[in-house]
C-alpha cells in the first residue's frame, strides 16, 4: 500500500502505474472500472463490498471521498494493488475544499483503458445524476436507494431522473423474491387475477415488487402494510381458477404454498452488498425488465425511451448551501 497525503492527480496516477508494475499488474486483464463515491463513514463497508464483487469481476476501483468543501483544496490518496482488497487494483482517494466538486479532473486520468466504467453510490443517490460528473461518465449507473431518508420516494425520483444503464440495489434485492414467484408458473398458464404484498409501508423493495408484478402481469398488485417485519414479509397471487400462490419470508427462508400442493421451503437469505454489487456488474446493458418495473412502480412511461446518454448539468452544492443559510436567517 502507498500512501500519498496533499498530493496531486499526476502523482496519483503515476504511484498507481509504479505499484502496478511492482505487483505485476495486467491492465488487459480488467473488466471494468467501478467508480465508488462513498460517505467517509462508508469506506470501510464499500472496500468490503468491493472486494467480494472484484473477485467475481476484475476492475480498476476508484473510490472517492468528498470532504469538507468549503476547507483547502487537498486531495490525499491511498493506492493498494492486492492486498486487503483481494484482486482490484484500488485507489482510495479523499477530497477536500473545491477540488471535491471536481473529482472528474482526478479520476478520468486513472480509467482502466478499454473497459467499461460503472459508477455506483454508496450514500445517498443524488437526485439529478447529470448533478454529478462521475455519473455522466459512466457506461453503468448504480445506486441505492434504501441509503435516503425516505426510500419509495427516492425510487419515485429514480424513475424521474431514469436514463437506460441506471439500476438499484433495491431491485438486486428482489431477485431471489423474483425468482420464486416466476417459478411458480414454469408448470402452469393459469392467469394471475390480482397480487397482495405485505410490506412495510416504507420498504423499497416492496414498491418494486409492486411494479414488477404491474409491469410483468398487467395487474394493480395491493400493498397491505405491516409493522411486524422490517423488510418484505410475502407475496401472494391469484389466480383465475381460484388457486392461490403464496411466499413468506421465514428466519432466511421462503415457505412456499400454493392450493393443493404441500408447502416447501426454499433458501431467501439476505446477502451482503457485495454480493448485490456482483450480480449487477454482470451485465453492463441497459436493464430493460427493471425500467419497466420502475416506471410502472412510479406511474411513469416510456423510460426504455429515453437516451442513454447524460449531458453534465452543473450544480454547486457549496453554493446552493449558503443560499440556504443566507434564505434562513432573519433579516
Amino acid at each position: 500500500m502507498i500512501g500519498l497525503w496533499d498530493t496531486t492527480g499526476n502523482e496519483v496516477v503515476k504511484a498507481l502505474a509504479a505499484e502496478r508494475r511492482s505487483a505485476g499488474g495486467v491492465a488487459s486483464g480488467l473488466a471494468l472500472t467501478l467508480v465508488a463515491i462513498v460517505e467517509e463513514k462508508k469506506v470501510r463497508e464499500a472496500e468490503a463490498a468491493a472486494t467480494i464483487a472484484a473477485s467475481a469481476h476484475p476492475c480498476r476501483l476508484l473510490i472517492v471521498v468528498r470532504s469538507d468543501l468549503e476547507g483547502r483544496s487537498r486531495l490525499d490518496a491511498e493506492i493498494v494493488v492486492g492486498g486487503r482488497l483481494g484482486p482490484a487494483e484500488a485507489v482510495v482517494m479523499r477530497m477536500y475544499g473545491r477540488l471535491a466538486l471536481h473529482a472528474e479532473s482526478v479520476v478520468m486520468p486513472l480509467l482502466a483503458p478499454d473497459v467499461p466504467v460503472v459508477t455506483w453510490w454508496c450514500e445517498p443517490p443524488p437526485d439529478v445524476i447529470a448533478n454529478d460528473f462521475l455519473g455522466v461518465l459512466a457506461d453503468r449507473r448504480i445506486t441505492d436507494s434504501a441509503l435516503a431518508p425516505d426510500p419509495v420516494a427516492a425510487l419515485q425520483q429514480r424513475a424521474l431522473d431514469y436514463a437506460p444503464g441506471d439500476t438499484d440495489l433495491t431491485w438486486t434485492r428482489i431477485t431471489l423474491w423474483r425468482t420464486l414467484v416466476a417459478g411458480a408458473f414454469d408448470t402452469t398458464d393459469e392467469r394471475v387475477t390480482g397480487a397482495t404484498i405485505v410490506a412495510p409501508p416504507s420498504d423499497p423493495t416492496a414498491a418494486l415488487m409492486k411494479g414488477w408484478l404491474q409491469s410483468r402481469l398487467g395487474i394493480e398488485p395491493v400493498w397491505e402494510p405491516t409493522d411486524r417485519s422490517p423488510r418484505m414479509h410475502s407475496v401472494e397471487l391469484q389466480c383465475a381458477n381460484g388457486d392461490c400462490v403464496r411466499v413468506t419470508r421465514e428466519e432466511g427462508t421462503a415457505l412456499f404454498s400454493r392450493t393443493g400442493q404441500e408447502d416447501r421451503y426454499m433458501p431467501l437469505p439476505k446477502r451482503p452488498v457485495g454480493d448485490e454489487l456482483a450480480e449487477e456488474l454482470r451485465r453492463l446493458d441497459p436493464d430493460q425488465i427493471y425500467g419497466e418495473a420502475l416506471g410502472a412502480m412510479a406511474g411513469v412511461t416510456g423510460l426504455e425511451q429515453r437516451p442513454a446518454g447524460r449531458v453534465h448539468v452543473w450544480k454547486d452544492p457549496a453554493l446552493a448551501a449558503r443560499a440556504g443559510d443566507t434564505a434562513g436567517t432573519p433579516a
